[in-house]
C-alpha cells in the first residue's frame, strides 16, 4: 500500500484532527471587522454590541468591598443564594413569572454561557430547533455543536423583522426538538407584540416543544414594556429564559447572567454547568447583587439616553438614502444598503476603508440580514453624528458613481 510522505501525512492527520461539527461553522462574521479596525487609527465603531456607560461606580464599589472582606472563594454551583433570591423577586415582580431560587435559578458566564447549556441539555444529534433569521451570530452554532440541526426561520424588512407565527408552524415536524426566541432581537432590534409572541407559544405548547428565550436586552424596549416568554399561558413549564447583566446595567466584561427554567430542565443544566465552569467568579456575583438592590435608577437613564441616539440614527440613516426600519429594542439599527448597490460585505469594508466608520455586515446574522448593515448605537450622541455624516458622504459617493 503506498504511503504518502511525512509532512503532507501530518498535514491532514492536523485537518482530520477537529470535529466534523466544529469545521461547520464559519468564523464569526464580526471577528474580521474587529480584527481590522484595530489596525487603523480614527475608525468611529458602530460595530461592537457593548454599552459605552462604564458600570456604574456604587455596583464597582460593592466588587471591590467584597474583595476587601475576603469573598474569593467559589460558590455553589448554583451560585450565590442571595442572587438567586435577588433574581427570582426581579422576575416575578416585573413579568410575574415564578421560579423557586433554590433549584430553579442558576447564574452562569453571561447569556452566552446560558444558551450553550441550554442546547447541550435537551438536543440530541438530529434534533431540529427553529431560529428566527436573523438572530445572534451564536445561536446556530451552538444548535450545531451539539450535533442538532438548524432550520431558519426568516423574518423581513418589510415586517420589521418581526417574525410571523405562521413560519414557524409550517417548519415543525417530528424532529423539531426547541424554538429558540430571542427579542428584543440583536441585530434588527426588533420587539413583537404580545399577541404574535402567544401565538408562537401556542404552536410551541400545541407540538410539544421546548423554548429557549434570550432576553439579555429585556431592559432595552422602547415605547412599551416587555413580554417575557415564560410569562405566556402554558410557558412556564416549557421555556428555558435567559438573562443577564451585561447590557442593562453595563456590564459586559463580568460575565455574569442567568438561566431560569423548571427542575427538570435545570438538572440537565446544572450537570454540565457543575464539570465544564463549577461556578461563576463570585466578585461578579457581588457586583451582581448591588446592581438589582440600586441599579435601577442607572438603567433608566441608560434607556433614556439610548431612545434619544436610536431616534438620531434612524433619522440619520434614512435621511442619507438607507431604508432603516425603527428599532423597537436594544441598541441596534439594521439599515438596507440597496441605495449604494453594494452587498453588506462590500458596504461595510468599503465604508470602514474610505471613512473610517465599521458597521457590521447583515449576513453575519443569517441569510435574511443579508445587503443590511447592523449599526450599534451604544456610543455617543456625538460620535453617532460624527458617523452619520460621514455615511451620508459615502452613499452620496457611491450612488453618484
Amino acid at each position: 500500500m503506498q504511503t504518502i510522505p511525512g509532512p503532507r501525512a501530518k498535514e491532514i492527520a492536523r485537518r482530520d484532527r477537529i470535529a466534523a461539527r466544529v469545521r461547520s461553522v464559519a468564523p464569526s462574521g464580526i471577528r474580521r471587522f474587529f480584527d481590522l479596525i484595530q489596525t487603523m487609527d480614527g475608525v468611529i465603531s458602530l460595530g461592537v454590541g457593548e454599552p459605552d456607560f462604564t458600570t456604574p461606580w456604587h455596583i464597582r464599589e460593592a466588587a471591590i468591598y467584597s474583595i476587601e472582606r475576603g469573598y474569593t472563594m467559589y460558590t455553589s454551583n448554583y451560585g450565590l443564594i442571595e442572587l438567586r433570591r435577588l433574581i427570582a423577586e426581579h422576575l416575578i415582580r416585573r413579568y410575574g413569572v415564578d421560579y423557586d431560587p433554590r433549584d430553579e435559578i442558576m447564574v452562569t458566564f453571561g447569556v452566552s454561557e446560558g444558551l450553550d447549556l441550554a442546547m447541550r441539555a435537551i438536543l440530541d444529534p438530529g434534533d431540529e430547533v427553529l431560529v428566527p433569521d436573523p438572530g445572534y451570530v451564536s445561536y446556530a452554532p451552538c444548535v450545531t455543536f451539539t450535533g442538532g440541526v438548524v432550520r431558519a426561520v426568516p423574518t423581513l424588512a418589510d415586517n420589521g423583522f418581526r417574525p410571523h407565527p405562521a413560519d414557524f408552524a409550517q417548519r415543525v415536524n417530528d424532529r423539531t426538538k426547541a424554538v429558540l426566541v430571542g427579542y428584543p432581537n440583536n441585530p434588527t432590534g426588533a420587539a413583537p407584540d404580545r399577541e404574535t409572541l402567544s401565538q408562537i407559544a401556542k404552536i410551541v405548547a400545541e407540538r410539544d416543544l421546548i423554548a429557549i428565550s434570550d432576553e439579555i436586552y429585556d431592559r432595552l424596549i422602547y415605547g412599551r414594556e416587555h413580554v417575557c416568554f415564560a410569562s405566556l399561558p402554558e410557558m412556564r413549564d416549557r421555556t428555558i429564559l435567559l438573562g443577564g447583566f451585561s447590557k442593562a446595567y453595563a456590564m459586559t466584561g463580568w460575565r455574569v447572567g442567568y438561566v431560569a427554567a423548571p427542575r427538570d430542565l435545570m438538572d440537565g443544566m446544572l450537570k454540565i454547568h457543575q464539570y465544564t465552569a463549577l461556578c461563576a467568579p463570585i466578585t461578579s456575583q457581588m457586583a451582581a447583587i448591588e446592581a438589582l438592590k440600586n441599579g435601577e435608577a442607572a438603567v433608566e437613564d441608560m434607556v433614556e439616553e439610548y431612545n434619544r441616539r436610536r431616534r438620531v440614527i434612524v433619522k440619520g440613516l434614512n435621511d442619507a438614502g438607507l431604508s432603516c426600519h425603527e428599532p423597537e429594542g436594544a441598541f441596534y439599527a439594521f439599515p438596507s444598503t440597496a441605495a449604494t448597490n453594494l452587498s453588506d460585505e462590500e458596504f461595510a469594508e468599503q465604508l470602514l476603508l474610505e471613512e473610517r466608520v465599521a458597521v457590521v455586515p447583515g449576513s453575519a446574522f443569517g441569510e435574511c440580514g443579508r445587503n443590511h448593515v447592523r449599526c450599534c448605537y451604544a456610543t455617543s450622541l456625538a460620535q453617532i453624528e460624527e458617523a452619520l455624516r460621514r455615511i451620508d458622504r459615502f452613499v452620496k459617493r457611491k450612488r453618484q458613481g
